[in-house]
């Protein structure tokens, strides 16, 4: 028997051929989990970042009219979709009269709800990818102990104790054990990547609704200094 990859695959048995197919299985998961994601963040931050350009000078000069006629046109992105909530909440509380302190508790109810649906919504996929990481060492140290065994048994099967006679069993539980960490490896680096950027997101979301919450304290302290000079 060589050690290669087709002659250890022939020599196998069906359950340690059926671990192998299982972290195959995991592996191809693991990668369309991270190809998806990265397309998912890189076109949502881009996005976000169109929208802060755009609609940036606008809400700091506190010019929500303006923004609300904006054509942003297609997907403004985790940042937009956040300030956009906060930004309807805002209209909807000046529009019944609500007091201040009223009219910003429901502005900073409606940011955190929507900041919180999108940092759920970037870390879609993301347990099943940290599942993957975690158990794929255990799927292969299950199938090393069944190649132990399967070792043993050829021993006892033969009556002797040379490396020839359990070099199959051995086999399998070395392969097992070396796909489990192929498997897992990368697991762990992507998602350690994917949940460092989902936690950098979700502090730019944060800082965008604490200046929106600032700049809508501006604006509402004008609106309501101009409407009792009005009277």
């Amino acid at each position: 028997m060589t050690f290669k990859l087709t002659e250890l695959w022939g020599h196998m048995g069906p359950f340690a051929q059926f671990i192998i197919i299982v972290m195959a299985v995991m592996s191809v998961v693991s990668l369309v989990i991270l190809a998806e994601r990265a397309l998912v963040f890189r076109t949502s931050r881009r996005n976000s970042r169109r929208f802060a350009a755009e609609m940036g000078p606008l809400l700091a000069r506190g010019d929500f009219e303006a923004v609300a006629r904006a054509k942003t046109g297609g997907d403004m992105g985790y940042l937009g979709r956040t300030i956009r909530a906060g930004l309807a909440a805002y209209n909807v509380s000046t529009t019944d009269s609500d007091s201040r302190d009223e009219a910003m508790e429901s502005v900073a109810r409606s940011l955190e709800r929507q900041a919180q649906r999108e940092v759920q919504s970037l870390k879609r996929g993301l347990g099943l990818l940290a599942t993957v990481a975690s158990t794929a060492p255990f799927v292969g140290l299950l199938g090393t102990t069944m190649g132990i065994v399967t070792a043993f048994e050829q021993m006892g099967a033969s009556n002797a104790g040379g490396i020839g006679t359990i070099s199959t069993g051995i086999s399998e539980a070395l392969v097992t054990t070396a796909f489990g960490l192929l498997v897992a490896i990368p697991a762990v680096m992507a998602y350690n990547s994917l949940q460092g950027w989902v936690d950098a997101r979700a502090v730019d979301v944060s800082e965008a609704s604490n200046e929106f919450l600032d700049a809508a304290a501006r604006a509402l302290k004008r609106a309501r200094a101009a409407a009792a000079a009005a009277r």
